[in-house]
């Protein structure tokens, strides 16, 4: 009998895949086999400036190469923009949402937290116009699997927030929401980075009147300098060449304590012999990890 468990991994093409994402994709398809369930990917490619050419070809090369197999078809945001637009005319209809001509230094001004500047102005569409969702002061309160109990108050720590930019894009917080649950996504293992973002992605599964899935935010690896491993810094490629050795130091990164001999044992063997160990509590409750692996530079 098949788990109910669906899970995904959904990488953006802004860059090829690196280590750091590397370790998200392995921690949300172990989880996902290790509840005998689904594992499908999504592309997250609704910011089409950033894209860059070749990025989706190679990402799902590299998940194929490291034996990461998705189940179903992959699925690219930039192919659902209508179903998004129908929400966001909903809620226009309905006065959750409006139109707003704020820039972002305004919204510096006031700490980053938006006042509601336009939420009685009716502004009409406009394509200099950002559309807004209304948030109450309802505090959201969800327990990550990892890092314990986590609450947050969106109307203080971000006010009506962006469903769609000035410049037309759907923004991510309103997508991923669709997309999970057309998808029937009901356990997210992810990057502790968006862990800030689930307050208000659970605002907006309750707008939706859908239940909200599980989740699991796996501590973001950290280079000695500081910094996370990142497309935007230019980490490094993976090369599928290297899988072998790498998906092994992902495995110890992720805190499983694989045997040394799978270090040269082929992808799917360490695969089976971490989708059967895999305990993700192993890892510490924290937002960010060194990378105990890496190297220290010279001073």
């Amino acid at each position: 009998m098949l788990s109910s468990y669906i899970g995904r991994f959904a990488p953006t093409p802004s860059g090829y895949l690196h280590f750091g994402s590397l370790l998200a994709a392995v921690a949300s398809y172990l989880d996902a086999r290790h509840h005998q369930g689904q594992w499908l990917v999504r592309v997250e490619d609704l910011d089409t400036p950033r894209n860059i050419p070749g990025a989706i070809d190679h990402i799902l090369h590299t998940l194929d190469a490291y034996g990461l197999h998705w189940d179903g078809e992959v699925v690219c945001q930039s192919d659902r923009v209508d179903l998004y637009q129908q929400v966001i005319d909903c809620w226009l209809q309905s006065g959750q949402a409006y139109h707003c001509d704020c820039s972002r230094q305004s919204i510096v001004a006031h700490g980053g937290v938006y006042p509601g500047t336009c939420r009685a102005r009716g502004l009409p569409a406009a394509t200099n116009h950002a559309v807004r969702v209304r948030v109450s002061d309802q505090t959201m309160v969800f327990q990550d699997r990892l890092q314990g109990e986590f609450s947050q108050q969106p109307a203080a720590t971000s006010g009506d927030f962006i469903i769609r930019r000035r410049d037309g894009i759907i923004a991510y917080q309103l997508a991923v929401v669709i997309d999970d649950i057309a998808q029937g996504v009901t356990d997210i293992v992810r990057g502790a980075d968006l862990l800030d973002s689930t307050p208000r992605q659970l605002w907006l599964y309750q707008l939706l009147q859908q239940p909200a899935p599980h989740y699991l935010h796996v501590p973001l690896v950290m280079c000695h300098d500081g910094e996370k491993l990142s497309k935007r810094l230019g980490s490094a490629p993976l090369e599928p060449r290297q899988a072998t050795a790498t998906l092994h130091r992902a495995l110890s990164v992720l805190a499983q304590n694989p045997p040394a001999q799978l270090s040269i044992a082929p992808v799917s063997e360490q695969l089976d012999w971490a989708v059967t160990h895999w305990q993700p509590d192993r890892l510490p409750a924290k937002r960010q990890i060194l990378d105990p692996t890496a190297p220290i530079p010279p001073a």
